[in-house]
């Protein structure tokens, strides 16, 4: 399957009722995000097969903030997964924002066991979504909603990873700002397709602010390719702006959101 046909199929499994059969084994990922949280189930053949994702702030810049929220959360997603899958969830793979201190690292393994699996494997995130994307050589950006993760790929080899703070929810926070209105209503209007056009120079800023970040950590390497990825890069114009600022051809796959999460659970060691 093409990356736009994995992506759409990962979209659709979060929409599917029921699965009636599957093979196993089965690859299952956890992405804990300053957003949205998301578990995905992938087939024998590592394909999309069913998941479940929220909207929810207990992780601030690739940190969990509340402990006890996100175990609350992975465990209502996890036993929505597991009603309509007909089977447990015993492990998965997760991930983090690469620069995180180890012990921020070791929460998110803590809030997996929590919720009632094994943490199978840790990966930061850029490099759980080049298992999916499969870059030889460039730049993954991972742009999430409190942070933006890059990682430089030579030979398909990582040879570099940073992280900063802004996102997503940084987006959120300028439009209810600009607007007056509550965070929760700004981040519909975000989302909203009809209003984006509208929202775009309100937002360009931190759009701005990101690609300078990645321009400055991609400095002293020879990047010819940038690959967005992320629920925030989804909002249009983005790319553009990110090209516009480093000078690198920048592109953003269709369904950015779920890139990370299917990288993740291919990553899953069962």
């Amino acid at each position: 399957m093409s990356l736009e046909s994995i992506l759409e199929a990962a979209h659709a499994a979060m929409l599917r009722p029921k699965v009636d059969e599957f093979e196993e084994p089965l690859y299952v990922g956890v992405d804990l995000g300053t957003a949205y949280t998301v578990v995905l189930v992938l087939d024998a053949n590592k394909q999309p097969l069913i998941g479940a994702y929220q909207f929810a702030q207990v992780v601030r810049d690739g940190v969990v903030v509340d402990y006890i929220g996100a175990i609350n959360l992975v465990s209502k997603l996890k036993f929505n997964v597991e009603a309509r899958l007909g089977t447990e969830i015993t492990s998965a793979a997760s991930a983090y924002p690469p620069g995180v201190p180890l012990a921020d690292v070791q929460t998110v393994r803590f809030v997996l066991e929590g919720a009632g699996i094994e943490c199978a494997n840790l990966i930061d995130e850029p490099t759980a979504a080049n298992a999916l994307l499969g870059i030889e050589n460039g730049a993954v950006v991972d742009v999430g909603g409190g942070s933006t993760g890059i990682a430089v790929i030579e030979n398909g080899e990582v040879v570099y990873t940073a992280d900063e703070p802004t996102g997503g929810t940084h987006f959120t926070l300028v439009i209810a700002g600009a607007k007056g209105i509550p965070f929760e209503q700004a981040e519909a209007l975000k989302l909203n397709a009809i209003a984006q056009p509208a929202l775009f120079p309100l937002v360009r800023p931190v759009m701005e602010k990101v690609a300078s970040i990645i321009a400055r950590h991609l400095q002293g390497f020879n990047v010819h390719e940038i690959t967005l990825v992320g629920g925030a890069v989804a909002f249009p114009g983005f790319s553009d702006v990110v090209a516009q600022v480093t000078g690198i051809p920048t592109t953003t796959p269709n369904l950015p959101l779920f890139v990370t999460p299917v990288g993740i659970a291919m990553m899953h060691r069962t």
